[in-house]
């Protein structure tokens, strides 16, 4: 780990450092970095994401267990850059626990989700993280979060 600091990365960057894809990508661009700290992502959210038309038709509302997963997404490029690697065909980056987390209020269309996420500690494989996800500088979401990189068998 080094202090490397990164002040932004686009979609494409983005990309290279998710195994996810369409329609599960849920950062958009990355603000910030620092390399072993921390990272600051945005999410824009549409009306046109998939879960929308079920959740709910009438007052279209983000599912929190999804605004963790971009707090987790948003981890996992932390942790591929403090590894200095890309995701690849032969591991795949699980969540292994997720503790206290809690929903302040609703995110809907038109929303940008600031992703906040830390690095807690990273103990025998196991990397701990300290994540909000803001709208207009206020908390909608938190968590502390728990992923490991295993060998696909």
């Amino acid at each position: 780990m080094n202090d490397t600091v990164i002040t932004s990365m686009d979609i494409h960057e983005i990309l290279e450092h998710l195994p996810h894809r369409y329609p599960f990508v849920l950062v958009d661009r990355v603000l910030s970095l620092e390399v072993g700290k921390e990272i600051t992502a945005i999410k824009n959210v549409t009306i046109n994401e998939p879960y929308f038309p079920g959740h709910f038709p009438y007052h279209p509302v983000m599912p929190g267990v999804l605004i963790v997963e971009a707090l987790a997404q948003a981890a996992a490029i932390l942790s591929f850059k403090t590894m200095n690697t890309k995701p690849s065909d032969d591991s795949v980056y699980y969540f292994a626990g997720i503790d206290s987390a809690r929903f302040k209020k609703p995110v809907s269309p038109g929303d940008q989700l600031v992703l906040k996420v830390s690095i807690d500690r990273i103990l025998r494989g196991i990397w701990k993280y300290k994540g909000q996800a803001l709208v207009d500088g206020v908390v909608v979401a938190e968590a502390e979060m728990m992923c490991i990189l295993k060998a696909i068998e």
